[in-house]
């Protein structure tokens, strides 16, 4: 089971089905907002969604090592980060998060992305870390800034969001630039 302390009081821990109803509360509470960049929000709108997610995550973790863990901040449930589906055969992952709205601004998420970078290329041993981002979303695009990414590209339209497409930026970190 993946956990990891970032620092006294702030830590991740692999979801377990425990966390659903703290997990969707959060997600409740700020849905709107989450809505405006994330193509899941509309899937998870009941106990039963949350549930079903972190059952399929736990069983890709026990499968391949990917994560999606909760972000705990003095015992509050600020958010989540993990993997996406890993590429073994070209040795790379991309890397998804969000954060709930009471906890922003204080750089947890940049520390949150940086403890799964690392373990991305220490524990899975891939080669490359992706990061994709809408690219009005300058909160989200700002933390691979932070983690010394490089922009690689814009997709133009590449996302569909509730009828609107978005231009998705592509960031990307590989092992030989990571510093810890």
């Amino acid at each position: 089971m993946f956990h990891k302390s970032l620092r006294p009081g702030l830590e991740l821990r692999q979801l377990e089905e425990r966390d659903a109803a703290t997990a969707l509360e959060a997600i409740n509470r700020d849905r709107e907002d989450l809505r405006r960049w994330l193509a899941w929000v509309d899937r998870n709108t009941s106990l039963d969604d949350t549930l079903a997610f972190i059952r399929t995550e736990a069983e890709r973790h026990r499968a391949t090592g990917e994560i999606a863990a909760g972000i705990w901040l003095e015992q509050d449930f600020a958010g989540t980060v993990g993997t996406h589906i890993i590429d073994r055969l070209n040795r790379k992952v991309e890397i998804g998060y969000w954060l709930a709205s009471p906890f922003r601004g204080r750089g947890i998420m940049t520390e949150a992305c940086r403890a799964v970078v690392d373990y991305s290329f220490r524990e899975l041993e891939l080669n490359r870390v992706e990061i994709r981002c809408a690219a009005g979303n300058q909160a989200s695009r700002a933390i691979p800034a932070r983690l010394g990414f490089t922009h690689e590209a814009t997709l133009k339209e590449a996302q569909l969001l509730y009828g609107t497409y978005h231009d998705l930026e592509i960031w990307r970190l590989l092992r030989k630039d990571f510093r810890d």
